[in-house]
């Protein structure tokens, strides 16, 4: 498993598709992983620490694993099928390790509020990681064909705040 942390969550400002963007620690390698608006924003106010007046189901989530005497160990983004990621939310309690199928969008906005490690399978990155180059290199025709799903969202993304 790599260890990552959250870049950032990007906004398409053609459509409604958001992006949260986890990046290798100790490395300029990133995953995108396309997510709705609803889980960006729970990533958001995750990430910025707001408070909400009644609880939001993250939060719900957290409290009630907090009430059953576990925790949460961490999250992991271990599958890639299909285009679809697949994660697990890894609690511990009374001495037992329990893996909880999860979207990688509602682990990833758990793991913010709890401040856990978000880890990501190495065939998973090797699939689907970005290493961005300043140059502009020549893709196979196999490449060509596996990014066309991809480029016309890509495209619509401000990214020019990635390095902050």
């Amino acid at each position: 498993m790599i260890r990552v942390t959250v870049d950032s969550v990007k906004v398409s400002m053609l459509s409604q598709h958001r992006v949260v963007v986890l990046k290798e620690e100790d490395e300029e390698r990133y995953l995108p992983i396309w997510i709705g608006p609803f889980e960006a924003d729970a990533i958001t106010i995750g990430l910025q620490n707001v408070q909400m007046t009644r609880p939001l189901t993250h939060d719900l989530l957290r409290a009630i694993i907090d009430q059953m005497d576990a925790s949460i160990s961490h999250i992991q983004v271990n599958g890639l099928k299909d285009d679809t990621f697949y994660a697990e939310i890894v609690v511990e309690q009374n001495g037992r390790t329990l893996e909880i199928d999860s979207r990688p969008s509602d682990a990833i906005a758990l793991a913010v509020r709890v401040n856990v490690p978000i880890y990501v399978a190495k065939d998973v990155m090797e699939k689907a990681g970005i290493i961005p180059s300043d140059e502009h290199d020549v893709l196979s025709c196999e490449d060509e064909e596996q990014l066309s799903a991809f480029r016309d969202f890509v495209e619509s993304l401000d990214m020019d705040d990635l390095e902050e």
